[in-house]
């Protein structure tokens, strides 16, 4: 095999690869092997009929497709090992010679990874945040526990309100005809929700129990049943029960059913503490935003086109991985929210954007600081794996190839750059808006 490599413009490369003709010989003889069963000619059993022939019949390049599909595959990651660039796209092949008795010749158009020139890394200012946590924080977190222990109880004596429970009947017609799933018996709607379509809950807020309610909506434009999007619709509604939550009272005996904690002050310490936890994780997460997008805004690099579409595929592909474990297909769910992949495509490309910035500046700065993952780093990372699984260290081991270590080596370059800006940010306060300077002045 033979591997050139042209470098072109933006960040761009095209290997020219070079498949000598025995080996072209061989994966027309497979594609040959592979399809003749489904290949009929007068005279001959199915399977049997000889290469020559179906070649005189149909043309010598019918198993062409085949063989140069087999060729690319087998052949084109050998290339990349060879060429020793950094692809960090998707290719777009081309094939420039497929004929028996002659070299198989294709090109892969490629992204390389590009060139950073980092700006100002060490020492870069970020905004202070103010992670203290007050008693109204902590008394408001208490009472979305207690929320959450509530009893739901029958209400009297008052019209519904925003949070209670109505239980209803209700029929739902467009033009004064009924349509497919807009009936039902004693449901529980919760008001407020927005689980029934914009304006439907708010029409049913000071209404009583007992209340025949006419409740008239629009359907959403892009509504998952397309005779229904965009149309008014009048839904019958009757009332038969209204819900409330009843709160418990907060005090020790509610402490001690939500919490290991036996006195009101002890559970009210440890949300505190909780609180304060979660306050500086956030805190963290935004303070390493903003340094690396400074770094970012005084570093330059050029970004090529095709890297930023592999990055949105990647995203996508994330999304629709966990749409689908949420038991949702992807194509239901572009179809109920009215996307297609190209929206969708164009949608995830500003995050996209960012995060290959991000990674080429961290990695610039890992290589310009020689922050180096050792395989100490990677058994402690796979420890670390392991604990989370359940399973032992060393099995997991076994299990983890050489391709996934060097994305761990990778990952833990990355995070180490992270920890070395962090190290040395300068923090700083934020400034007071004009208002809050005139109130003190």
């Amino acid at each position: 095999m033979k591997v050139s490599v042209e470098n072109l413009e933006k960040s761009m490369a095209k290997l020219t690869i070079e498949i000598p003709e025995d080996k072209v010989e061989d994966a027309i003889q497979r594609a040959y092997l592979k399809e003749r069963g489904k290949i009929s000619v007068p005279g001959f059993r199915k399977g049997k009929v000889p290469r020559a022939m179906i070649e005189k019949m149909y043309g010598v390049a019918i198993f062409f497709e085949d063989a140069a599909n087999t060729l690319i595959s087998e052949n084109y990651g050998k290339a990349v090992d060879e060429s020793g660039i950094d692809i960090v796209s998707r290719p777009g092949i081309d094939i420039v010679q497929i004929a028996p008795g002659k070299p198989f010749i294709f090109t892969a158009e490629v992204a390389v990874r590009p060139e950073v020139k980092l700006g100002k890394y060490n020492g870069v200012t970020v905004t202070k945040i103010d992670t203290s946590v007050s008693d109204e924080e902590v008394d408001a977190e208490i009472k979305r526990e207690a929320e959450k222990n509530a009893r739901i109880v029958t209400v009297e004596g008052r019209a519904a309100e925003n949070g209670d429970t109505v239980v209803i009947d209700y029929e739902g017609s467009v033009d004064g005809v009924p349509f497919d799933g807009g009936k039902a018996e004693g449901y529980s709607l919760e008001l407020g929700s927005g689980s029934f379509i914009d304006g439907f809950e708010a029409q049913l807020v000071g209404k009583n129990a007992g209340d025949d309610v006419d409740v008239n909506v629009t359907f959403p434009e892009q509504y998952h049943a397309p005779e229904l999007a965009g149309k008014p619709a009048l839904f019958k509604v009757k009332i038969h029960e209204i819900k409330g939550k009843e709160l418990p009272e907060i005090n020790d005996e509610f402490a001690g059913d939500v919490s290991e904690f036996d006195t009101l002050a002890e559970y009210k310490e440890d949300v505190k503490k909780k609180l304060t936890e979660r306050k500086e994780n956030e805190a963290k997460g935004t303070k390493e935003d903003e340094a690396i997008q400074k770094i970012i805004d005084k570093s330059s690099m050029e970004i090529p086109e095709p890297m930023i579409d592999t990055q949105c595929e990647s995203m996508i592909e994330e999304f629709a991985s966990r749409i689908t474990s949420q038991g949702l297909s992807f194509e239901q769910y572009l179809q109920f929210s009215g996307m297609n992949r190209e929206k969708l495509m164009e949608q995830v490309r500003p995050e996209a954007v960012t995060r290959i910035k991000s990674s080429l500046v961290l990695e610039a700065i890992a290589k310009e600081e020689n922050l180096v993952a050792t395989d100490e780093d990677v058994d402690a990372e796979i420890e670390k794996m392991a604990g989370m699984y359940g399973m032992e260290a060393d099995k997991l081991k076994e299990m983890v190839g050489d391709a996934e270590k060097k994305s761990m080596k990778k990952d833990i370059e990355i995070q180490k750059a992270v920890t070395f800006i962090m190290d040395n940010v300068k923090e700083r306060a934020k400034a007071k808006s004009k208002a809050a300077k005139e109130a003190t002045e």
